[in-house]
């Protein structure tokens, strides 16, 4: 099928009007708080009964209350998108599956936590590093790829004239530097409060294998839930490749309930579920493939030669499936218009600075 029959005829992005706007952020304000304390007191509770109680059966039962709180959680924020996706991907994912793992004694959360870092651990992208792998965030990262993030916005608004492999290019490349300047923030915010968190990216524009992609370099906090949830459970049962399928097979329905999430329509077309499906086959033959080279006592190839392959194919993929599955039932309509709703807000309030305000005039 062809990406453009997927996609939905491309609405230039327009900014909502301010009342739309105001209301919007009312909803926020009122929401936000709320669930945040919600979450907290939950986050609590698992840690106080998980105190007391063995993993096993027990801890599951008194922790089986929570996980309805949590997916419904982000229901809460019907009026964002982004807020929406966001507390999915915290609360409705990977906080249930970090439950799922304290109940049976593994995972990132250890009822013997100090509080803040058990409710940093439990409720964000985080996981506590040692003191050996801590990386500090880099400033001029951050400052690069909020510029990049900015452009990116400000290209969004001749979106009708740009080719859909353009657009596509372009949402990739907001949607990596959004995720690896938000993670780094939140890491941030934890060094601020005395704890270090390992980093959730590491480069996988140089990834020179899938395995390496998908294992080493993009959103480790998923790998890192997903390796002792899944993959080791189903390695010692049935081995590798059956791991490695399993594995990206719950990560397919994971981002399918993403998809639900952002959309609030549940018409899945599958076509998400495909591409993680189709990455995880791809690294089980990379795998064996991998073996049978080395056993033939072949060289390797060049580095940059399988750099280049891997960034072209998860590139091509995600033309052909993930973005698709995004951009349908009006949901690349509403991001774009609250990424023009953000940048018209930041223009607003550098406006009201006198050196911002003569600059931009």
């Amino acid at each position: 099928m062809e990406v453009t029959h997927v996609l939905p005829a491309q609405q230039r992005a327009t900014m909502p009007c301010r009342g739309h706007v105001t209301t919007a952020m009312e909803l926020l304000q009122d929401s936000i708080p709320m669930v945040s304390l919600a979450v907290a007191a939950a986050a609590l509770y698992a840690r106080a009964s998980s105190s007391l109680l063995r993993p096993g059966l027990p801890r599951l039962i008194a922790l089986l209350p929570l996980f309805p709180l949590l997916v419904a959680a982000p229901l809460a924020f019907p009026s964002s998108a982004i807020v929406r996706g966001l507390a999915a991907f915290f609360l409705a994912w990977l906080c249930t599956f970090k439950l799922a793992l304290l109940a049976v004694g593994r995972g990132p959360l250890d009822p013997g936590l100090p509080v803040l870092p058990f409710l940093f651990t439990a409720l964000l992208p985080v996981k506590i590093a040692r003191a050996s792998k801590a990386k500090p965030v880099s400033l001029v990262s951050c400052a690069v790829k909020v510029a990049i993030i900015a452009a990116v916005v400000r290209l969004y608004q001749f979106n009708d004239r740009l080719h859909l492999y353009a657009r596509l290019a372009l949402y990739g490349v907001h949607t990596y530097c959004f995720l690896d300047l938000l993670l780094p923030c939140i890491a941030a915010a934890t060094a601020a409060l005395g704890m270090e968190a390992e980093p959730q990216f590491n480069r996988p524009y140089l990834a020179s294998s899938l395995r390496d992609f998908w294992g080493r370099r993009w959103n480790l906090m998923v790998s890192a839930i997903l390796r002792p949830s899944v993959y080791d459970p189903v390695r010692a049962v049935a081995g590798i490749p059956a791991a490695v399928l399993a594995t990206f097979a719950v990560s397919a329905l994971m981002h399918e309930a993403m998809v639900y999430y952002l959309s609030l329509q549940w018409r899945s077309n599958g076509v998400m579920a495909a591409f993680f499906l189709l990455h995880g086959v791809c690294c089980v033959v990379e795998g064996w493939c991998a073996r049978r080279w080395a056993a033939s006592g072949w060289p390797a190839p060049p580095r940059a030669v399988a750099t280049v392959l891997v960034g072209l194919f998860v590139t091509a993929t995600s033309f052909w499936l993930f973005f698709p599955a995004l951009c349908k039932d009006g949901v690349e309509e509403k991001l774009l218009q609250e990424w023009a709703a953000v940048a018209a807000f930041f223009q607003d309030a550098g406006g009201k600075i006198p050196w911002y305000g003569q600059l931009s005039s």
